[in-house]
């Protein structure tokens, strides 16, 4: 009889007739003297024998039915409904859509108490494992397992990194029926995409916000989840489900001696550029100004120039004027500082005494500190890119945007960080834009969403 077995992230199909020709997935394998398929092929592979009246022993499948059911009965909102009705029509395999702060991981809690089967939820940070970690173990009322940070415990219900589900997948591949991938935008990078590939779990559920990205690699998305199932937008969530919101984009001048040292700084940057025949926004701008920047001293000045035009806009004086008045003018609400790199958070939180957190701040530290603001002990913060993801802060009502990428995922999740709505909350984003400089293009790219349609300037 054919047979199906597990080993090292894919499929081994043995004994099968020769008189059949399997799915094109399957290929014979010399060294195993059987056909091969890539894990993820397990469901299709399955239903095309069921489909052609094979008879098969599945020795490939080590998970089992969940045992646990939900124990901690919470109404779901419609669009959570819609969405867990959207999945199940899609044959348990897709991608939802839904803003920060709108419910996303009840709608995998709903899906893993549907589908009856043992559940592993991928995450990007430590942080948000935590957070499943405590979601899942009150939701279910059981012990949940832990693979990452120091931890290996595998249990029916288990929580893990992406970078630990693409490091253990070979071993784990067969032990889940359902896999959720929190903030799957992560999942199409070139490693991450190993972890959905080697896993078997015939049933799949992505998560995200935004699930464009910068590379186009989200069509990938199809092939390794599934499509998308249902998408809810911020504006169509506001008022009723997510707090009320607007965005203000302000113009800020750089003062005389900035503008002086940004136009020569930007010229010899450019004036390099130029003469090596680079594009900026080709596939390959960046990697080849880099490379071609290290081969001479007048690249490695234009590459000195650069990351001093770009500090120029980010950390501009006026800049700092703003974000002071910003603070007084809220200083009754919690606010989030947003900014690009480490080195404008430090200068921001030495001006105006408030705490930091950045990829350098220690694990302990960052939870006293989200524990105080959340307290009201602090009622300011400011951060480089560590909190787009993976903090659940309700209290915070005001961010201020310094600085960031041209990248509308991030600024979504930015603005998603204050949409979570308390009471009568009304949100508000500032974003901070040095005039007459890259940040103006940079801006006009990271506002290409709906969210940001018709945002008033000053």
């Amino acid at each position: 009889m054919l047979a199906l077995e597990f080993a090292d992230g894919t499929l081994l199909v043995r004994n099968v007739p020769p008189e059949l020709s399997l799915p094109a997935a399957c290929r014979w394998d010399q060294r195993s003297r059987c056909h091969r398929a890539p894990a993820i092929a397990y469901a299709e592979l399955v239903r095309w024998l069921r489909k052609e009246g094979v008879e098969y022993e599945d020795r490939a499948r080590k998970y089992a039915e969940l045992s646990e059911r939900l124990v901690l009965q919470r109404e779901a909102r419609p669009f959570q409904s819609e969405a867990l009705e959207a999945f199940r029509k899609g044959g348990g395999r897709g991608v939802v859509v839904l803003p920060t702060g709108a419910g996303k991981s009840h709608v995998a809690v709903l899906a893993i108490n549907d589908r009856r089967r043992s559940a592993l939820v991928v995450a990007p940070t430590l942080d948000l494992v935590r957070q499943w970690y405590d979601l899942l173990r009150t939701s279910f009322a059981t012990d949940v397992g832990i693979i990452g940070g120091g931890s290996y415990d595998l249990r029916p219900l288990t929580v893990t990194t992406y970078d630990s589900a693409y490091l253990h997948m070979q071993r784990l591949g067969d032990r889940f029926g359902l896999v959720v991938f929190d903030e799957c935008h992560h999942l199409p990078g070139e490693t991450y995409q190993l972890a959905a590939e080697l896993c078997l779990a015939p049933y799949r559920l992505g998560l995200t916000a935004t699930p464009e990205r910068t590379d186009g690699r989200e069509a990938t998305l199809d092939r390794l989840v599934g499509p998308i199932l249902y998408r809810k937008d911020i504006v169509e969530l506001s008022g009723e489900y997510l707090a009320e919101y607007e965005t203000v984009r302000v113009d800020i001048e750089l003062s005389a001696e900035e503008r002086e040292e940004y136009a020569a700084r930007r010229k010899e940057y450019i004036d390099f550029l130029r003469a090596q025949g680079i594009r900026m926004g080709g596939p390959r701008g960046w990697s080849d100004f880099v490379m071609r920047a290290a081969r001479s001293d007048a690249g490695r000045r234009a590459f000195q120039s650069y990351l001093r035009q770009r500090e120029l806009a980010f950390g501009a004086s006026g800049k700092m004027r703003f974000v002071g008045r910003l603070l007084e003018q809220h200083r009754r609400d919690r606010t989030l500082i947003f900014t690009q790199d480490n080195a404008t958070a430090y200068a921001v939180s030495r001006e105006f005494l408030l705490p930091a957190i950045t990829h350098q701040t220690k694990v302990k530290e960052r939870s006293e500190i989200l524990e105080r603001f959340s307290s009201g002990a602090y009622s300011a913060l400011v951060t480089s890119k560590v909190l787009n993801e993976g903090v659940d802060v309700p209290e915070a009502s005001v961010a201020i945007v310094m600085s960031g990428s041209g990248s509308v995922r991030e600024h979504v999740q930015r603005l998603g960080r204050i949409l979570r709505r308390q009471g009568d909350k009304h949100a508000i984003l500032y974003e901070l834009v040095a005039n007459q400089t890259g940040e103006s293009s940079t801006s006009e790219r990271r506002r290409e969403h709906d969210a940001y349609r018709a945002v008033p300037k000053c």
